[in-house]
């Protein structure tokens, strides 16, 4: 019986995975039990929780593998500012005394963190590291149904590849082509998003929701100045426009004069016609390079099957456009693929690439994403009797009924179920729910719950046999990172009128007869929901259909902006108190609101440090 531990820490998003003999155990983020957003900080608290849940010891874990190489990262900075020098010398200057501090020892730091959690851990020689792109495409090859597969990896940067081609072929990877650092469509998107008064490494989704209320007016601009493509899809960055290689800012003066405006003051500055169609035009750019890319590759190597990961593939817009454009036979995603599925894939490039163990075939090795954390039902309702909550225990058959019925009467209802989601989606284990044929739950969702952009889309969960009555696919999509069109028949022709709304005045048009889940360019990203994953997620839909004729709800992270989704039951309740949630079903028990103590209703909109 072999362990591997897999660790991603100290850039945004940290994380811990454990492997035993091959097989996915578990996979968490740091943030959901520090309730930091995007907390980097190395992982103790998720690595504590994979022990207890394996009942095993550090000292009996076989390997531990961190998701990238130390040195490769030391080497790129030094050689980026002697490329760069002396502009830059500020930021150098700054980051100098942290790696020649800390980060140059990060094996004897990662050594003694875990030996803080397990004092009988003493065998430094089971650390192993990875490096960042190998992590990111083991991620996404390991876990995929294929036996062969072409794997691409897109982010903003690891050690030196911002941009990696290789062939997954049974239990090995090879990297056959990469663009390096400054290079990268990660970094593009997230000089965006800083100018558009986003938080970088946080808001790019953001950006992505905002691009279809604008046009790409401005696409010939970042062609022709910011980015050079080739045919093949390769790029090249203009650096006279962006500080990220020298600076702590994303762009500088030149990038703002280039669009005729300065960089939007966030929070403070509304968003305009231009932002929407400075979003637009990006997202237009990175549609094009993620098309001619994966269009190159398939005439290149004629492999039916395609597996990604990386930041950029979090972009499901973009690859919507790969199926809609039929360039492969198959495409799977790692559904946690920015840095977080670094560990995941740290462990498995491990116990595949250099231990040479063969490749595990199955449909959803992911189990669904379904890795972290769940809890049982006496341990549920101790910890509501605890902080006071009124509830009442229900059979599975009531608690559908009930639920599927306060669905259908417009409720909005946090929904806690089972194992927590590995990955930056809720996908019905921590999720808040709702009816998605009213056409102001989309509003009322964003403004009164979630605390948010009232331009920000809502995904919908669809039966998976049923997803072809609804959107123009018939795939599985279990990890909403497929955008696809809504059917014509139930589309909502725009009138004239309609048509001349611009930026968030196309908001309050109803566009389908499930509004709450179409975007303003009819679109929608799809979470395809299956019996053999999430059975009581399945089940409540089901219900639902059977209630209303609508096999689809609207399905939302339980958390509010600038906060990590819900992991605890007390985590659940708060987040239900603090906000306009009707209901909360946490595994057997429901809460009504309108039954709680009022002196627990929290102030929780200005809880959270704004995302």
């Amino acid at each position: 019986m072999t362990y591997i531990l897999g660790i991603s820490a100290f850039y945004h998003d940290s994380s811990a995975s454990l492997i035993k003999d091959g097989k996915i155990i578990s996979a968490v983020q740091e943030e959901r039990f520090t309730r930091v957003k995007h907390d980097s900080s190395f992982p103790k608290e998720s690595i504590k929780y994979i022990l207890e849940n394996s009942d095993i010891k550090l000292s009996e874990i076989n390997s531990i593998v961190f998701y990238e190489k130390p040195f490769l990262k030391f080497e790129r900075l030094l050689e980026t500012y002697i490329a760069f020098a002396p502009k830059g010398f500020r930021s150098f200057a700054a980051s100098m005394p942290i790696w020649l501090r800390e980060k140059l020892f990060q094996k004897d730091m990662i050594f003694k963190e875990l030996r803080n959690i397990d004092q009988s851990f003493d065998d430094i020689k089971k650390l192993k590291f990875s490096e960042h792109h190998m992590s990111h495409a083991a991620s996404a090859y390991y876990p995929s149904p294929y036996d062969e597969a072409l794997v691409l990896t897109l982010d903003g940067v690891g050690e030196w590849s911002t941009t990696t081609i290789g062939i997954g072929k049974k239990n090995k990877i090879e990297i056959l082509k990469e663009i390096h650092f400054p290079h990268s469509l990660g970094l593009l998107y997230s000089a965006f998003t800083y100018y558009l008064g986003f938080k970088v490494n946080s808001g790019e989704y953001k950006v992505m929701g905002l691009a279809p209320y604008g046009t790409p007016k401005y696409k010939n601009i970042i062609l022709d100045n910011l980015i050079i493509v080739q045919e093949d899809g390769s790029f090249k960055m203009n650096m006279k426009y962006f500080d990220f290689a020298t600076d702590l800012k994303m762009t500088n003066k030149k990038f703002g004069d280039l669009f005729g405006q300065k960089r939007r003051n966030p929070e403070v500055d509304l968003l305009t016609e231009f932002h929407m169609d400075i979003a637009s035009s990006l997202q237009a750019v990175t549609e094009e390079i993620v098309l001619k890319i994966t269009t190159k590759i398939k005439e290149e190597y004629k492999i039916d099957n395609l597996c990604m990961s990386g930041g950029v593939a979090l972009n499901c817009v973009a690859n919507g456009k790969i199926i809609k454009n039929k360039i492969f036979e198959n495409i799977w995603i790692q559904p946690a693929s920015g840095d977080a599925g670094g560990s995941l894939g740290a462990a498995l490039a491990y116990w595949h690439n250099e231990l040479n163990n063969h490749k595990i075939n199955s449909k959803d090795a992911m189990q669904g994403s379904y890795l972290g954390p769940s809890y049982e039902s006496n341990y549920i309702e101790k910890e509501l009797n605890r902080i006071g909550a009124n509830f009442q225990k229900y059979t599975n058959d009531e608690l559908l009924d009930v639920t599927a019925n306060e669905l259908a009467n417009e409720k909005a209802i946090g929904w806690f179920q089972g194992r927590m989601e590995f990955g930056p989606r809720s996908l019905g284990a921590r999720s808040i729910i709702a009816d998605p044929r009213s056409d102001k739950m989309q509003k009322n969702l964003n403004l009164k719950v979630k605390f948010r952009e009232s331009f920000r889309p809502f995904a919908p969960a669809v039966l998976r046999e049923k997803v072809n009555d609804y959107f123009n696919i018939d795939q599985d999509s279990p990890y909403m990172l497929l955008v696809s069109d809504v059917n014509e028949n139930i589309k909502i022709k725009m009138s004239e009128e309609d048509k001349k709304l611009f930026g968030i005045e196309k908001l309050n048009i109803k566009r389908s007869s499930i509004p709450a889940v179409t975007h303003v360019d009819y679109s929608a990203r799809i979470q395809t929901v299956h019996q053999e994953t999430n059975k009581k997620f399945y089940d409540l839909i089901k219900k639902f259909f059977e209630k209303t004729n609508c096999a689809v709800l609207i399905n939302t992270s339980f958390n509010v902006r600038g906060e990590p989704i819900v992991n605890t039951p007390e985590d659940a309740f708060r987040c239900f108190m603090g906000t306009n949630l009707d209901l909360l079903v946490i595994e057997d028990f429901v809460l009504f609101k309108d039954k709680q103590n009022k002196d627990l209703l929290l102030d929780y909109k200005n809880k959270f440090e704004l995302d």
